[in-house]
């Protein structure tokens, strides 16, 4: 197994209880890209959509934080005793159906090696954000991850995006004490962002709170500026530090090398609908990774569910 996300975790739990044997190999922590997520976050599901394992999760109100994720998680995965390799990084998978050697690197540099008859890839999509190709970008006031607001006090800060988490964002870093800009390519913003957020954004944007420039795209970020190409012409506006929210997306690369084959129309990585067993034999796809670059069609909700599928084709096929 590779990754250790809540996917990963429950296919691991899936194969254990068809009776077999089940390395799941991470290069984070457990449920790194939930740890990743900003300190504070709230998810707008519901515990029991969020189970794994059959193991209740409980959150002190209707929606669970991300440290009760966490916390639940944890739980999920010392219940069942299952053999997680915390920061260790996935090189290549060599072999074949029934014989594959997976080498690894882990957290000290050493090289390891691992036997397997079969292979599932639960990797996410977190870990890749989706860059904007200017000049700057590479810079250390650049970034793609939020974890709180308070950094930005009292600073020039830039929120690139128009989805939920890039309002949120402005709005956190506006009532930390951030002077926020808004900068987002479309001429408005999404309105897939939540009803109870939008109202909040669009009166602050209105009351000049946060300064909002829509249908603008970044051409260069410098150390102390931001250079935009806006629909009125060039404008350039000071800047201490620019939060990139710009969406992520599956390391597709790295699946490529692995022998997964892509459909050339909608890019999602082919894959037996009923099993999930990709293009190369012996090796399954779980998670949002099965949707490809269509990120928001897979979420934990339901994605948890993929390990039953894999688990029983596996536990059918070795047995003949």
């Amino acid at each position: 197994m590779v990754g250790a996300g809540p996917t990963g975790l429950a296919c691991a739990i899936e194969v254990q209880r068809a009776g077999l044997s089940v390395t799941t190999i991470e290069k984070g922590c457990v449920v790194n890209s939930l740890y990743r997520y900003p300190t504070n976050l709230t998810f707008f599901t519901t515990p029991e959509l969020l189970e794994i394992g059959d193991i209740p999760m409980t959150a002190v109100r209707e929606k669970p934080t991300r440290g009760e994720a966490l916390k639940y998680y944890r739980r999920v995965a010392s219940h069942y005793r299952l053999n997680i390799r915390q920061y260790e990084h996935v090189g290549s998978v060599a072999g074949g159906d029934g014989a594959f050697v997976v080498s690894t690197t882990d957290r000290t540099g050493r090289p390891r090696r691992y036997r397997a008859k079969k292979v599932v890839l639960a990797t996410g999509f977190y870990d890749i954000p989706v860059t904007m190709g200017v000049p700057g970008e590479d810079l250390d006031k650049v970034h793609h991850y939020y974890r709180e607001a308070h950094p930005f006090y009292d600073c020039d800060l830039a929120v690139i995006g128009g989805q939920n988490s890039a309002a949120i964002c402005a709005l956190e870093c506006f009532r930390s004490g951030a002077r926020v800009t808004l900068i987002h390519r479309r001429p408005e913003l999404s309105p897939k962002i939540k009803y109870w957020i939008m109202p909040d954004i669009t009166n602050r944007i209105k009351n000049s709170e946060i300064r909002a420039f829509l249908g603008t795209r970044v051409t260069r970020i410098e150390p102390e500026a931001l250079h935009l190409a806006t629909p009125d012409g060039p404008v350039s506006i000071r800047n201490d530090f620019v939060l990139a929210m710009t969406g992520y997306q599956p390391d597709i690369e790295f699946l490529a090398a692995l022998g997964i084959v892509f459909d050339e129309v909608t890019r999602k990585p082919r894959t037996n609908p009923d099993t999930l067993e990709s293009d190369r034999p012996g090796v399954y796809l779980a998670g949002v990774i099965v949707a490809g670059m269509h990120t928001n069609e897979i979420f934990i909700e339901n994605g948890r569910f993929h390990g039953g599928q894999i688990a029983a084709d596996i536990a059918a096929k070795l047995r003949t």
